[in-house]
């Protein structure tokens, strides 16, 4: 007869903890080989559909299915990367006058500091000497994060058609692994994970070519140079939630400021930066976003936080599809759901102003909510088990 072992609380705390330490430092330790891994997946669920599209209506076979699809994808990130290089090739022939202007900007600042802090135009020379004084290291690295990428470019395709090739294989040896009376629930599981990764990720597109449109034109109205690189930019960095926008606003100033001698246009830059974070986060992410993935903003900033710091950009980006996925697989697991309802976010809620989703911020009745929670589940919860007590089957009968 089987018996199953109960640990105490304090016990399963250490164990819970153990295990998240574990997987973190291996996370760590072999990031250059889980991320590629990782994106590969998350670019295989994507184009999934293109792969059925081929193989049911054009009648291609699995494999070619699987390179074009491929092949489309890189060709789209070819044709984004080219024309973002002609658009910097533009800035680099403008190189004279971004000096001169800088020059300029600096001059400004310099005696800004000088007269309200008292620093000497010698003192700040000093001290920005002394702050990159290691900047032979600097680029040391920059250039070994940038031979890593350009290995991981060219990985990801291949990994991403290998997932696509060999995809009913890992089915198959999921289905091995588990016993055939949890094939139900492994199904419904791997379903769940493909629609919430896929409609992130397709939400991620849109928001970006949301955002990049809007920023380019606002830039365009206060007359930005570069305006349409830096909207793409813009939304490109709009990827990694809460974070890239602030590394957009600074990079978006600094280059209006090096193509122009007036400082007025960061104020106009900073503007149409804030205008369409509100259009962003009021209309965009509860339409198209957080319709799909339902996680609350305070778990978003840790992982993400958590991300960077294991894994750099590649880690900030895949945070969010991580924590959807386990909380996909925390929700479908009796134990596991606290950790679910954790993760995921009741509020805010929409609602519907004029056919546009508009989130709604409604906290003011949280408390009468947990209170009304808990009243009606405790008695729920005893009466059940009376019904099931007044079920079992007497031995006089």
């Amino acid at each position: 007869m089987n018996e199953t072992i109960q640990f105490p609380f304090y016990v399963k705390i250490t164990l819970i903890l153990l295990g998240i330490l574990s997987i973190g430092y291996i996370f760590f330790i072999g990031q250059d080989i889980i991320i590629p891994i990782m994106m590969s997946f998350l670019f295989a669920v994507l184009l999934r559909p293109l792969v059925l599209f081929l193989k049911t209506k054009l009648r291609f076979p699995h494999v070619l299915s699987a390179i074009v699809a491929v092949l489309l994808f890189v060709m789209v990130i070819l044709a984004l990367v080219t024309f973002m290089s002609m658009q910097i090739s533009d800035i680099v022939s403008d190189f004279n006058k971004i000096e001169r202007n800088l020059n300029i900007h600096l001059h400004n600042l310099q005696q800004y500091i000088r007269s309200n802090f008292h620093f000497s135009t010698r003192e700040q020379k000093k001290f920005i000497d002394d702050a990159t004084k290691d900047s032979k290291n600097l680029i040391g690295s920059t250039l070994m994060t940038f031979t890593d990428t350009l290995f991981n470019v060219i990985l990801v395709p291949i990994y991403t058609f290998l997932i696509l090739l060999y995809r009913t294989h890992f089915m198959l040896f999921l289905s091995k692994i588990f016993k055939k009376q949890h094939h139900e629930k492994l199904q419904d599981i791997l379903y769940q994970i493909k629609v919430a990764v896929k409609s992130y990720i397709v939400g991620l597109i849109l928001e970006m070519i949301a955002v990049s449109v809007l920023t380019s034109i606002g830039f365009m109205i206060i007359g930005v140079e570069y305006a349409i690189l830096l909207g793409i930019i813009t939304g490109v960095l709009n990827l990694i939630p809460y974070i890239g926008i602030l590394f957009a606003g600074v990079l978006s100033i600094v280059v209006s400021l090096t193509g122009s001698t007036d400082l007025s246009i960061a104020v106009g830059v900073i503007a149409v930066n804030v205008i369409v974070q509100l259009i962003d986060n009021n209309i965009l992410v509860p339409m198209i976003v957080n319709s799909k993935v339902e996680i609350n903003a305070f778990v978003s900033i840790v992982s993400i936080i958590i991300g960077g710091a294991l894994a750099g950009i590649s880690g900030m980006f895949l945070a969010i599809p991580v924590i959807a996925v386990l909380k996909v697989i925390f929700d479908r697991i009796e134990n596991m759901e606290a950790w679910g309802y954790l993760l995921g976010d009741d509020l805010p809620k929409t609602y519907v102003w004029k056919k546009i989703k508009l989130p709604r911020y409604d906290y003011e009745n949280a408390g009468d909510a947990l209170t009304i929670a808990t009243t009606i589940q405790a008695p729920q919860f005893t009466e059940t088990n009376t019904i099931k007590e007044d079920n079992k089957p007497n031995a006089s009968q």
